[in-house]
C-alpha cells in the first residue's frame, strides 16, 4: 500500500495531550483510501487551536468561526500524476466539544471526522441532499468497518 500520511500536530494549549495516536490516524485514513482510492495517497492531517481554525474558515470558506474539520483537495493540474491528495485541518477544541456535547467517544468522532474530511479530498461533497446521502452511507460503512456506530443515528 502506498498510502502517506504527514501528521502535523499543534496544539493551541501546552496541557492538552494527543487525543489519538498516529497510529489510530493512519488506520482511519487507509480505511478510507483503500474503500475509496485503492490504498494509495499523500495527505497532510493536522491539528489546530481554534483561532488558526476560525482564521482558515474565513479565509477560505468566509464563515467567521472555527470549524471541526476543513478540508484543501490537492490543487495540482490534471497532467501532473501525483499521489498527493492535500490537507485536513482539524480544530481539537470544536472536536472534544462536539463530542462532549453529543455525548460521543472523542477517538470515534476524530475517526468520523477524518473520514468525513478525507472522503472531501477524493471528491465527495454534501451541498445536495442526494450528495450527502452517498457520503452519509460512505461514512457509515466506514466507520463500521473500524467498529464504530453510526454517528447520525439519534438515539
Amino acid at each position: 500500500m502506498n498510502t502517506s500520511i504527514d501528521v502535523d500536530i499543534q496544539w493551541a494549549l501546552t496541557d492538552i495531550e494527543q487525543p489519538l495516536t498516529d497510529v489510530l490516524i493512519l488506520q482511519t485514513v487507509e480505511q478510507v483510501l483503500t474503500e475509496h482510492n485503492a490504498g494509495q495517497g499523500e495527505l497532510t492531517v493536522r491539528f489546530v487551536d481554534i483561532k488558526e481554525s476560525q482564521s482558515l474558515n474565513n479565509a477560505y470558506r468566509g464563515k467567521d468561526k472555527p470549524t471541526n474539520v476543513l478540508s484543501f483537495p490537492s490543487e495540482l493540474p490534471d497532467f501532473i500524476e501525483s499521489p498527493l491528495l492535500g490537507d485536513l485541518v482539524i480544530c481539537h477544541a470544536v472536536v472534544s466539544q462536539e463530542a462532549l456535547e453529543q455525548n460521543k467517544a472523542i477517538n470515534a468522532h476524530y475517526q468520523h471526522l477524518i473520514i468525513h474530511g478525507v472522503l472531501h479530498l477524493l471528491g465527495f461533497d454534501h451541498i445536495e441532499e442526494a450528495d450527502a446521502d452517498v457520503m452519509e452511507a460512505h461514512e457509515i460503512t466506514l466507520l463500521d468497518k473500524l467498529g464504530i456506530d453510526d454517528p447520525y443515528q439519534v438515539d
